[in-house]
Parts: structure tokens; sequence; C-alpha cells
């Protein structure tokens, strides 16, 4: 079934921010489209503002104030001039109210129908309409019913674990696995404040929760003409926290029947609901080669670029092309599958402390260099704020291949190549995934990370004396050395070490990671240089070179891989950063207090729920790390708190 042809498109609105903003800015620019940006209070100076042609401002800083403000988002397009309105992915991207919206504005949805989101948008309506048509589905509860004892019998009937899902969304968001009865009341109405706060919708489902399935999605496209093609498919079974983390294209180990029994399977839901324009079918599969539906996303997805990476295809560029009329310019045989992509998600987060999201100022950010079958797609640049209101993801690496081997290989390099400080981020971790022997032999499961956990998050080693010494060497090279400037050839005028009567020397008291050193250096060694931000050692015989970049007080060196921030130590100010109230708790992020689950008074045993913490679209509990008695409580239900704020303090009984 079609839909009518549209105008041609002269300008674009993006309801998003990030790296897809930029990302869909970069197409709509290169065909010649002027492009509209909108954005919060909080991101009126981010690169996706920046780079745009126009910029709206929608207020607030929430995304509740801000993107998912569907009056806001129409006014901007008719303040513009914009015509068209592209939604990303996330927000608003596949809610029907805002296409509907768009659509009844005179605007045009760079999206499927609004028929079309209803049927898949709701994976609960998903479910149904794929139970009907025959499609195999994992045993679940998708109903209407949404009060905690429903779902207590579903999940008592299908067998625990189970997997609890927003209806509504995706990303990881508002889902929670519950492994028993007990849990499943708390679990329930943490994961309904995640999907409303997410997706203006709190509407769950529970499925069984399958053991080492892999995750394999089928990319579909479709034209307002009946016309659908599936452009391949991609495995992203390597997660956390139910959320990607890596993907890649094709699926390693898919024979040719296999790859075609699911994308036909993927084309005839689309064609079975009039889907028009880029769509995801997702699969579990199990290593018998059964594939069961999962849900289809009615948008554009984050992994999208290792589709284009393999068939030559610029996906956004389609999507614009079919929502003003035109065809699909190939026909399925005619799909291209050349070489292998992977791609990995870069996050704000800190992969050591289960993976809590991390806020600040990019204090240094370095892309890699790009190149023949490197990408690199983010929306942030250095001196940039992540702030606690929004998804942690900065970015995406990708790298393409003749073969997978080659793919993976660039991909270390890349990721050899980034440089973030400032704040934590899963850098290293990603990494180690793909420098795992496992990864490397194509072992592919949703379990990978919990099985080789031990190597992928080891813990934080003391740093080596090597380290210390080049530390220093390159502190004092960064650190400015005239101290008198009316007379700079007076012996005063230098931090050298000059004492006379005495050996050259100079101590250096340095912090980095928690540890401190003091090392004693002489004059300014030959076998260490820096020029610019290169900093270039020399040791028996080997000469190697490294990054070293000076902001303000602080030295980000990179060591053995990994960007290292280093300072000179102030004992002073350590005393005071170490003093807090006795069994204080704190915040581990900045976010803002959504339940405060005990009283002053109220005795709680170690481990106990005391406060939860909403930051970045998720919720954190805040636990009692020992027995003991409330004290006092420093924070309030709807409150804005910082990093490091004393939330609670326990009395020890």
């Amino acid at each position: 079934m079609s839909r009518p042809n549209t105008h041609a498109l002269t300008s674009v609105l993006v309801a998003n921010r990030g790296e897809i903003a930029c990302r869909v800015m970069r197409t709509a620019k290169a065909i010649g489209l002027t492009t509209v940006a909108v954005h919060s209070a909080t991101d009126r100076d981010a690169r996706h503002v920046r780079e745009a042609d126009i910029a709206v401002d929608l207020g607030g800083s929430k995304a509740a104030d801000s993107y998912l403000q569907i009056d806001k988002l129409i006014a901007a397009a008719k303040r513009s001039g914009a015509q068209g309105i592209h939604p990303g992915y996330g927000f608003l991207s596949e809610n029907a109210k805002f296409a509907r919206a768009v659509e009844q504005a005179g605007l045009i949805f760079l999206g499927p129908p609004v028929s079309a989101i209803d049927a898949m948008g709701s994976k609960s309506a998903a479910k149904t309409l794929m139970e009907t048509a025959g499609v195999p589905l994992v045993p679940g509860y998708h109903g209407e019913a949404q009060d905690a004892q429903t779902f207590r019998d579903a999940a008592a009937r299908i067998g625990y674990p189970v997997l609890l899902k927003a209806t509504a969304g995706g990303g990881g968001k508002g889902m929670k696995v519950v492994e028993r009865d007990e849990d499943l009341a708390d679990a329930l109405a943490s994961a309904q404040r995640e999907a409303q706060s997410s997706f203006g919708d709190s509407r769950m489902l529970v499925e069984k929760y399958v053991l080492k399935p892999r995750h394999v999605e089928i990319q579909v496209f479709a034209d307002q003409y009946g016309h659908c093609l599936y452009l391949n498919e991609r495995d992203c079974s390597i997660q956390r926290r139910h959320q990607k983390v890596v993907e890649e294209a094709p699926a390693p180990g898919l024979s040719a029947e296999l790859r075609r029994a699911m994308g036909e399977a993927a084309v005839r839901a689309a064609q079975a609901i009039g889907y028009v324009g880029a769509g995801t079918v997702e699969f579990l599969l199990d290593a018998r080669g059964e594939f069961f539906f999962m849900e289809m996303n009615t948008r554009l997805q984050v992994e999208h670029p290792v589709t284009e990476a393999i068939t030559g295809l610029d996906l956004v560029a389609w999507q614009i092309r079919v929502a003003q009329g035109e065809p699909l310019p190939i026909t399925q045989a005619q799909v291209p599958l050349n070489g292998h992509a992977i791609e990995v998600r870069l996050y704000a987060e800190d992969p050591a402390n289960d993976f809590l999201p991390a806020t600040g100022t990019l204090q240094v950010y370095r892309e890699s260099a790009a190149g023949p079958g490197r990408r690199v797609d983010s929306g942030v640049t250095e001196g940039a704020e992540v702030s606690p209101f929004y998804d942690p993801m900065l970015g995406k690496l990708i790298a393409w291949g003749e073969d997978r081997e080659q793919a993976r290989l660039r991909l270390l390099a890349m990721l050899d190549e980034f440089a973030i400080g400032g704040l934590r981020t899963n850098l290293a971790f990603l990494r180690r995934i793909i420098a795992h022997p496992a990864f490397a032999a194509c072992e592919l499961d949703t379990g990978f990370i919990p099985r080789y956990q031990a190597e992928l998050l080891p813990p934080a080693e003391g740093l080596s004396d090597e380290f210390w010494a080049v530390a220093a060497e390159a502190y004092r090279h960064g650190t400015s050395n005239t101290v008198r400037t009316d007379d700079p050839h007076s012996s005063w005028s230098s931090t050298n070490g000059l004492r006379l009567g005495l050996p050259n020397e100079v101590e250096l008291k340095l912090s980095c990671a928690g540890e401190t050193r003091t090392v004693t250096l002489s004059a300014p060694s030959t076998d260490v240089t820096l020029q610019g931000e290169q900093l270039t050692l020399k040791h028996n015989g080997l000469r190697r070179q490294t990054l070293a970049i000076r902001r303000g007080d602080t030295l980000y060196l990179r060591w053995q891989g990994e960007l290292h921030a280093i300072t000179a130590f102030d004992p002073i100010a350590a005393v005071d950063a170490n003093h807090t109230h006795q069994g204080g708790l704190s915040a581990p992020m900045n976010g803002s207090i959504v339940r405060v689950l005990v009283e002053v008074g109220q005795p709680v045993e170690a481990g106990t729920p005391l406060v939860v913490l909403e930051a970045m679209k998720m919720e954190h509990s805040i636990r009692a790390n020992q027995a003991g008695t409330v004290s006092a409580l420093y924070c309030a239900e709807g409150e804005m708190v910082s990093e490091g704020t004393v939330l609670v303090e326990l009395t020890e009984i």
C-alpha cells in the first residue's frame, strides 16, 4: 500500500541531539537541504547546534521539558521554515502521536506511517501481530493489564528468570532482569518510572529471559509503492545492561539460507503493516539456528553505519528520497554485501563501577584519524559538558575491512588513537572486548561480557615506577619554568633544580588515579622530550612517542593505551576532599532524586535501598553499605544533586 507523493524538501528539522543529529544533518547538507537543529537550554552550545544552518531553542533542561515536547517541535519547524522533520532515534522517534502531529501540521515526517508505528512501535502490539501471523515468539505476557499481580502471575507461568521491557522504547531503558518473585514488584516499579521518563509511556511486557542467545537484526527498507528490501543483517549480541555495545555486519557464521530466511521474514512483517522507510526487525537466534521475533524498531538504528559500510548505501539519503515519493533505487538481488564492518559505542560511563554514567567536561577529546575503512560518528567536541539529562553516548567508531579480521584490527588501531580526558569513559573497556581472543574467534552471544568479566574489567593495578618517572619528566616539561620574569638569564629564573653547592635535583609530588608518588629528578633528561603534545621517549635504543596534553594544572599522559590524568599533589586539598560526614553515602553522579525510601531514625540492613537517583535516563539505587540507623537525610525527591554530594548519613549499630 502506498502513501500519496509528497512535495520536494528544501529544509529539514532534526528533532534530536548529539551524534545522530550531526549524522542526519551531514547527509541533508550533502544533498542540498537547509538543516535546522533544536536544543534545550543545556545544549545551547552543543555540536549539533553549531553545525546546523538554523537552531531553535526549546528551553528547559530535561528531555521532558524540551526534546519530548511535541508542540514545541512543531512550532520550531514552522518558525524555521522546515518542511520536514527527521526524528533521529530515541526520544519521539517511535511515537505515533508525534508522527501524527507532524503530518497534521502539513509537514513531512521522515519515518514510517503512523499506522506502522501504532502496529510495531509498541512491543506488545507487535508481538500480538506476529503471533497472529505465525511468527515464533519468546514465551511471555504482553497484554493491557499493567498491575503487579498480573505480571507476577505471568512470571510464575513463564518461569524465572524473566525480562521486563518497556513496550514503547528500547536502548535498555525500562528494562530489568528479575531472578526471583520477591524482586519483581520493585523491579517493575523502577522499570515503569524509567519508561515514563524516557518515552512518556510506562506500559510494560514480560517475557522469558532466554539464556545464551544471539541478537541478530535485519535492516529493512520500504518505499511508498509496496516495495520492500532487506539490507542484510547485523549481530548486536555483545551488550551490557541490555544495551548494545558492539555491532557488526554481516553476522558471523550465518549461512546464506539462514540470512535469506530471516530477511524474508522481516520483509513479510514490514509489508504486513504497510511499512515505509527504514526499520529494523530484531530476532533472538539460538545455537540451533532457530530465530524468534523480539520487536520491530520503526526508525533508523544507532548501528546503521555498519550496514552502510557493507552496502555502500546512505540510509539517511534513502529516508529523505522515499519521504519525497521516490521509489527504491535497487532490487533485492542488487543489494550489495561487501566485506565486514564493526562498530563500538563510546559512552561516558565507569565500567569499573557497574557502568554508572559519568558527567563532566571533556578536557581532552581527540578522535581517530580519518581514512579508508574508518568512520567516527560523534556529537561532542573538546570542552563540551556531558550533562546528567541525556543518554551518555558520546559517539561511535566504525571500521570496515575486506574481512572481519581486517575490520577488527583497524578498529583496534582507531581505539588506540582515540583520547578522552576529564571524565570516565568505556574506551579501554571497548578495546579489551575487540582485542579479546573470544571476540576474534566470533564467540558471540548476549552473555559475552559477564562470561569474560574478569578479563574485560580487571582490577586496577598500581602504576609502575617507569610510569611515575616518565610522568614526572612530562609534567616538568609541561610546566612553565619561568619564575623570575625581570631577568630571564638569572639562575633564579628557572625551576631546573639548580641549588648552589648541592646536587642539581628537583622533587615533584604527583597524584594519579588515587595514588601519590614523590619523584626526584635531576637535570632535564634528553631521553624524554616534549614537542607540542607529542612526548618522545628513548630507552635501550628504542624510541617511541605518546600523547601528553596539558590542561591547566593537569597533565593527560597516554600510557599503555590509557589516558592518565596527573596533577601536583596538594595535601591540604586532599584533606578537604576526604573530609565527609562519617558514615555518609554520596551521589555517584550528577542527577535528580526520584525516590527517598527511608526516614531519619529508621534501622536498615546492609544492601537496603535508601535513595533512587535518576541520571541519563536510567535509575540507580543508593544502598546501605552496612547495617545501621539513618541519622540524617540531605536530599528530597525532585532535587538535583551533584556527584559527591552526601545524600544519607548512617550511624553504625
